[in-house]
């Protein structure tokens, strides 16, 4: 599986909690933060549902 470095581009507040907590559990906290993290299918999906929250980039 490929890394993929995943930024938090906008603010969850005023999002759904479900939303929030993706947001929490990806290990993003402030804006501009970011996490790499392993191409999972679990992780993709994740990012699939907070993807206007989100920036995706592939790690070399």
């Amino acid at each position: 599986m490929a890394q993929i470095k995943i930024t938090l581009v906008n603010s969850p507040i005023g999002r759904i909690p479900a939303q929030r907590k993706t947001v929490k559990a990806l290990g993003l906290g402030k804006l501009n933060s970011s996490v790499v993290k392993e191409g999972t299918p679990a992780i993709l999906g994740m990012v699939n549902s907070i993807s206007h929250l989100v920036k995706v980039e592939t790690e070399a």
